[in-house]
């Protein structure tokens, strides 16, 4: 590993990977909130199947609520939220303050749309404060190594949530052909085949959505 120790780089790979979670479920909420609001069925319960969460919500007005902003709540966006922050804090020196900044503007604006009667602004906010940490940490950061693991972690995020959300065979191939190179740049230790495998799956085009979370999980 470098100079980089097994502990710090454990940080960044979960930095990557909470930063991505917040990302991807936010984008995927609000996206289906107008839906939600005005829908027949409940939709929730499926979503909360999909990405293997427990379905602890009374209405789909419970969990529109509570699924962003319970901080109780170990599988809310706000949780995720504050795991990115706690790896983010203690990487100060490696990322830098003002990629660090970045996380903490969007615990600002998670905390400013909780109590907000229209809260769908405020969370666009912070997906954009998310898409600001990327991009100033791929801006400021020199270590390559650094910039590496940060990006593997978001990218077998991504194709977790992607295989669980079941998008199409182009969105997630792509996604996988990003993630290779960056898991293979990152000087973690990885498992080949399963990188491997990983890829002949989602080249396939009948996608097999179990697979694939199976095997992007147990890459590293």
């Amino acid at each position: 590993m470098g100079i980089i120790s097994v502990e710090q780089a454990d940080h960044l790979y979960w930095l990557g990977r909470y930063t991505e979670r917040v990302y991807t479920t936010l984008r995927f909420y609000t996206k289906s909130y107008d839906a939600m609001i005005d829908e027949k069925i409940d939709s929730y319960r499926k979503f909360c199947a999909s990405i293997d969460i427990p379905n602890i919500y009374a209405s789909r007005e419970d969990f529109l609520r509570r699924y962003p902003f319970d901080a109780a709540n170990p599988d809310s966006i706000i949780s995720n939220l504050n795991r990115a922050y706690d790896n983010a804090i203690v990487l100060r020196e490696s990322i830098g303050s003002e990629a660090l900044s970045y996380i903490q503007l969007a615990i600002y604006d998670m905390n400013k749309a909780s109590v907000s009667r229209a809260p769908l602004m405020e969370l666009q906010y912070l997906m954009d404060h998310i898409l600001a940490f990327w991009g100033i940490a791929d801006d400021q950061i020199d270590s390559e190594q650094i910039r590496n693991i940060i990006k593997a972690g978001k990218r077998i995020e991504r194709i977790d949530l992607y295989a669980r959300l079941g998008v199409t065979h182009r969105e997630l191939l792509r996604e996988v052909h990003r993630m290779v190179p960056r898991v293979e740049r990152s000087g973690l230790a990885y498992d080949k085949s399963r990188l491997e495998q990983v890829k002949a799956l989602a080249e396939n085009p009948d996608l097999d959505y179990y697979e694939i979370v199976s095997s992007v999980e147990a890459i590293l």
